[in-house]
């Protein structure tokens, strides 16, 4: 399509994040032939932090969709084409989506990807549609074009392989190879691997930059996988086939030694093992783990605390008219009193930064939470957390829950935290050694609530007694510090009455 055709509109992948590189494609809303609108939502996307509706920037029909659902998409990549002047014949159609052009060879598809894109690197920057609120990463990768292989459009399409296979082992003589059928084409008929590419190099394998990390992630050669794909195209269910361990060959009845008997036992897994693509939420919290807990040194304090007051606190605040409708449950009570301990020891609320070397530190706390969801583990967090008031405070907690659950929390509610909370009492564990997100001083573990012998004045009784744990940034967190700010957590959820003295 030419870069002055204005019938045709292109939408790129915007980056809809913090200078994500890549989305996932969940689901389209639209399909070729239907009618958009500015604004209009067209498909949901998941990045490296969250799912994302994309709405497009302009009015039209839907003319071509570039990819399919599930599909990894390099941001800056253009993602549908819509027809912004529908019943214009005058105007020439892009030739990608010509409906009389016959099936195209090997070698044109590759030369129409490459003037594609070409085109896109000479668009003006600010040509490419972004959501309100994000641009486009300056240093995101463009993708290179590929060469066109002159060699290609000699071979039938579907008839031969883009990779020539795998040399086999010759065969003992005892063991011969089949016969060939009479209907198999003649070797003569497929081409050398030098006449593919026109050189005397070896042809790249095509597929698809997300199937090529799949099989680099899996350890596979896309030299030796046999493509089923449209003009030899190597797809994910090649890779995963090629991934998968091969089936023992059928061959005559052999007496075999004792020890082959033995090596052959571990085929037993087959058929009992699945693999999945490291990608979307998960790629990046392990990436944010793994950096974490390589960069900053973490120190982990625990203390066991009677929180028996703080429970009752909690049944008695369940039946307030100001807080009725809002969620009330102990984790509230936690959060307010780490609030408050952060308060009285505002130097635990910093930052390490360090290019400038430079501990910034934060006259605000944006308190994360930690949140499980089928995608994976999330932090939103609470803007300006420390300036609530106990109702605000839960009705925020209500809506972040609520909001991550359903798979919406936005990229900007993960962005900015500078202290976290882990609930791991809600899955029955005492207590953890929680890994702080990254940028973020600390992170504090709230464990399971049990009750429990306990010495209260003086005598052993059955107490509510829950385990908090914090990690900490050694780098500017002392011990000292640290120690104060689980203390005075501690000295609130033992006494509550601490958050009218101390708040």
């Amino acid at each position: 399509m030419a870069a002055t055709d204005q019938r045709f509109r292109e939408f790129k992948m915007p980056d809809v994040g913090e200078g994500l590189t890549e989305a996932e494609i969940l689901k389209w809303y639209v399909a070729p032939g239907d009618t958009v609108a500015d604004g209009q939502v067209v498909c949901e996307v998941e990045t490296a932090k969250a799912a994302v509706e994309l709405p497009i920037p302009f009015d039209g029909v839907v003319h071509e969709l570039r990819f399919g659902e599930g599909t990894t998409v390099d941001v800056g990549t253009v993602i549908i084409a819509v027809d912004t002047r529908p019943g214009d014949g005058d105007a020439p159609a892009p030739p990608a989506a010509a409906p009389a052009e016959p099936a195209r060879s090997a070698e044109t598809a590759q030369a129409a990807e490459t003037a594609q894109a070409a085109e896109a690197a000479a668009e003006p920057e600010g040509r490419q549609a972004n959501l309100v609120g994000y641009g486009a990463a300056p240093s995101s990768t463009k993708r290179r074009p590929r060469k066109p292989r002159p060699g290609l459009e000699a071979a039938p399409a579907q008839g031969v392989p883009a990779q020539p296979l795998p040399t086999p082992t010759p065969a003992p003589a005892a063991a011969p190879a089949p016969a060939a059928s009479a209907s198999a084409p003649a070797p003569a008929v497929a081409p050398s691997q030098a006449e593919l590419n026109g050189h005397g190099r070896a042809a790249r394998p095509l597929a698809k930059p997300p199937v090529r990390k799949l099989a680099k992630d899996l350890g596979i050669d896309l030299a030796a996988v046999t493509p089923t794909g449209p003009d030899g195209t190597i797809t994910r269910e090649d890779v995963h086939a090629a991934a998968a361990p091969a089936p023992a060959a059928v061959a005559e009845p052999v007496a075999e030694p004792a020890a082959a008997v033995a090596e052959a036992a571990p085929a037993s897994v087959v058929g009992r093992e699945r693999r999945v693509p490291i990608k979307g939420v998960r790629k990046a919290t392990a990436q944010a783990m793994v950096s974490s807990a390589f960069t900053a040194p973490h120190v982990t304090e625990f203390v066991t605390v009677d929180v028996t007051r703080t429970m009752k606190l909690v049944a008695d605040l369940k039946q307030d008219p100001d807080l009725a409708g809002l969620r009330v449950n102990p984790l509230l009570l936690v959060a307010k009193a780490f609030l408050v301990a952060i308060r009285r020891n505002p130097d635990a609320n910093a930052a390490w930064d360090e290019g400038a070397q430079e501990i910034v530190y934060k006259d605000y706390v944006n308190l994360g939470i930690a949140a499980a969801t089928p995608r994976g583990l999330i932090v939103p967090n609470i803007k300006d957390a420390g300036s609530l008031t106990l109702p605000e405070l839960a009705s925020a907690l209500g809506e972040l829950v609520a909001t991550a659950r359903e798979g919406r929390t936005s990229p900007a509610a993960m962005s900015g935290g500078t202290v976290t909370i882990t609930n791991v009492g809600v899955f029955g564990i005492d207590t953890g050694t929680p890994i702080l997100n990254p940028g973020e001083s600390a992170i504090l573990a709230f464990g399971a609530v049990k009750l429990q012998p306990w010495v209260h004045k003086g005598k052993v009784k059955p107490r509510q007694v829950t385990t908090l744990a914090l990690s900490f940034d050694h780098r500017m967190i002392d011990g000292e510090l640290g120690s104060k700010v689980l203390a005075d957590v501690a000295a609130i959820l033992e006494h509550p009455k601490r958050l009218i003295t101390w708040g």
